[in-house]
């Protein structure tokens, strides 16, 4: 995912994925031995307690610089088209700003703290909603603007994502998006548990289908 030169756009919600992948980026280039450049980029979609300067003190305790932009997600989405699903339009009006600041500040790659639990619960709501066989990639290029995204947490099962901030000490910013607790995707997290029960391997055999029959994650693994 990275190579020699690389500068690194780090989505920053102030949520425990993207702290555990700034701090992860920040020790990872004391021994890495391709040398890259890192800033941390984050998009004030306009919500009442989304906290600034709760971010600006993450990064400047790690010395990585932090461009946030203002966006009118929350305006858009809410208040003038009173979305009843709102995830994927407030998703596109966030990626459009990232990829902005990405462009402005010469960024060639751009990461995004999905974890595991994110693969799976997107690769449900394709198969269930939409009858796709599909979800994210470790690694896609876009070709309109020619940066790269990765997925460096992919791998990572949420669990271990509370642990590391839990050990660490790590503050997070409290969800400020009224949809949080009740989208189409905390029914697929809720979906996966309830398997669980009776199918103790169910994460590990939809994580195995994926790898396995995606040509994006065929890749990945080669």
């Amino acid at each position: 995912m990275i190579k020699e030169g690389d500068k690194i756009a780090i989505c920053l919600s102030g949520g425990k994925d993207s702290i555990t992948m700034l701090h992860g980026f920040k020790t990872l280039q004391r021994f890495y031995p391709k040398k890259f450049e890192i800033i941390a980029v984050s998009v004030n979609p306009g919500f009442e307690f989304f906290d600034t300067e709760f971010l600006h003190n993450i990064c400047s305790d790690l010395n990585i610089p932090l461009f946030i932009d203002e966006s009118h997600a929350k305006e858009i989405v809410f208040d003038i088209r009173k979305e009843k699903n709102p995830c994927s339009l407030c998703a596109n009006l966030r990626r459009g700003v990232i990829n902005s600041i990405a462009i402005r500040e010469g960024c060639n790659k751009i990461a995004l703290g999905h974890n595991q639990d994110d693969v799976l619960e997107t690769f449900l709501l394709n198969l269930l909603y939409t009858g796709n066989i599909g979800t994210f990639a470790p690694m896609s290029f876009m070709d309109r603007t020619k940066i790269t995204l990765i997925r460096p947490l992919v791998y990572t099962p949420e669990k271990e994502i509370k642990r590391f901030i839990k050990k660490n000490n790590l503050s997070v910013m409290p969800k400020v998006c009224p949809m949080d607790g009740v989208s189409k995707r905390e029914d697929m997290k809720q979906l996966i548990y309830t398997l669980g029960k009776n199918i103790p391997m169910i994460r590990a055999n939809l994580f195995g289908a994926i790898k396995r029959n995606l040509p994006e994650w065929k890749l990945d693994n080669e």
